[in-house]
């Protein structure tokens, strides 16, 4: 009983290679060779709790107006990590974010101020008398969390906006295009195009029986179960795809073995293996035939309501420490100009405080675009008005009214990664309700 639980057990983990509808097309994978100048990636980094930026970058020039809204929130002045936009505005970052600074200072990292889900441009007036249309179910987590990974803020899910992304740049690719790190993704999921999961540190296949040859004689057993014709067509179904799977998770274990061992060292956190299983699957992108690429990776407890200061300080810290690793391995794998790196959470949080010294549900905030081929140590957008009941807050807490929707800012990074202008808007439905396109950080 207990081999048979652990076989099962190593047949379910075949789901860390992507045991989803998608997985017919992973016995494709060809050894295609592709050069670092056709080689492209972006790789989402997603905070789910729904982040307080307002305490990840700070206006250091408005620093009076900062510290007055945040109360006994706000970061001391003296700790702030100082950057300068182009224009000489000064802000500071959280003083957990050395590696985010260093990487601004190198002109490697931008800061994307008060990005939110929007249908259409929208004013505060407009806001409080319902008169445009807003995003379904506002400050709802699971909601925003779908919204920013479908870009689709009206109906309640549908294909995620990296997919239709990939729908357009890579259809049909030998190896899905899309890669989470962080389990199932609506990210990731397209039309046409679909994504694998990838749980870092998982061996694939079936393995860990006590010897190679009892791992062989499993392995030879399930595939005669596999092939064997019971005329159901629901079972000859199901047994295609675990089929698939297991000849997909061969093919991915071979892959990765022919890579070299990563010299940079990561952290030894959640965020910081889930990216170096990214820079791994970077690393032997000429076996799995790709050019194209899109990662997910993530980490939560953002959802801070109490003790603000206390609980965001190691979660940033986990970040940073994540970011700079997995740049630095960007480099050691000489791809560094072509992969970008961005973070999304579902919205901000108040700038005024709780009353158990935390933040609450929000909307517009700010967000970090890393990466070679970004035009870094600059600010982009609209930094709002820290002011309670001010032009920027629609409610007397603090909560910012977006000045860049997620259409915007996506669209910045799909443009990039290969999408035609005249494409954007089947990637981005509601991007044409916006006059500006693109936010120009690329």
């Amino acid at each position: 009983m207990s081999s048979r639980r652990q076989f099962l057990k190593r047949c379910c983990a075949l789901g860390s290679a992507g045991v989803t509808a998608h997985l017919t097309r992973l016995g494709l994978i060809t050894a295609n060779a592709q050069s670092n100048s056709t080689y492209q990636a972006m790789v989402c980094i997603f905070l789910f709790g729904g982040n307080d930026s307002n305490n990840m970058i700070v206006p250091i020039g408005n620093y009076a107006a900062y510290a007055g809204v945040r109360g006994p929130l706000a970061l001391g002045q003296g700790t702030l990590l100082p950057v300068n936009t182009k224009a000489g505005v000064a802000y500071g970052l959280h003083p957990r974010l050395v590696n985010v600074q260093k990487l601004y200072s190198q002109n490697k990292a931008a800061m994307i101020f008060n990005v939110g889900t929007l249908v259409r441009p929208t004013t505060k007036q407009q806001y409080q008398q319902g008169s445009v249309a807003l995003p379904r179910n506002l400050y709802s987590h699971s909601d925003q969390q779908s919204q920013w990974q479908t870009s689709n803020p009206t109906v309640s899910g549908g294909t995620g906006w990296a997919g239709r992304v990939n729908d357009i740049v890579a259809p049909v690719t030998p190896f899905p295009a899309g890669v989470s790190v962080a389990g199932n993704s609506a990210l990731l999921n397209g039309v046409s195009a679909g994504g694998v999961s990838i749980s870092p540190g998982s061996n694939f296949g079936l393995d860990s029986f006590g010897s190679q040859a009892a791992s062989d004689a499993r392995f030879t057993a399930l595939q005669q179960i596999l092939t064997f014709d019971t005329g159901v067509q629901m079972i000859s179904a199901s047994e295609g795809v675990m089929n698939n799977a297991l000849k997909s998770a061969q093919e991915i274990a071979s892959a990765l073995k022919s890579g070299t061992p990563l010299t940079t060292v990561f952290p030894n956190t959640g965020l910081g293996q889930q990216l170096k299983q990214v820079a791994e699957v970077m690393q032997v992108r000429s076996a799995l035939g790709m050019n194209r690429q899109i990662f997910f990776a993530s980490m939560g407890g953002y959802d801070n309501h109490s003790d603000l200061l206390q609980s965001q300080d190691p979660l940033l810290n986990e970040l940073d420490g994540a970011i700079g690793a997995f740049q630095a391995a960007l480099g050691e794998l000489g791809v560094e100009q072509n992969v970008v790196t961005f973070t999304e959470s579902e919205f901000n949080r108040t700038g005024g405080v709780s009353g158990t010294n935390g933040s609450d549900h929000a909307w517009g905030g700010h967000h970090f675009v890393i990466g070679g081929a970004v035009k870094g140590g600059d600010g982009y957008g609209t930094f709002p008005t820290m002011q309670l009941t001010g032009p920027d807050d629609v409610s007397n807490r603090g909560v910012w009214l977006p000045s860049q929707s997620l259409d915007q800012y996506a669209a910045t990074m799909a443009s990039w990664f290969g999408v035609p202008d005249a494409m954007l808007t089947s990637a981005f439905p509601n991007l044409g309700n916006f006059t500006v396109k693109k936010l120009g950080f690329l």
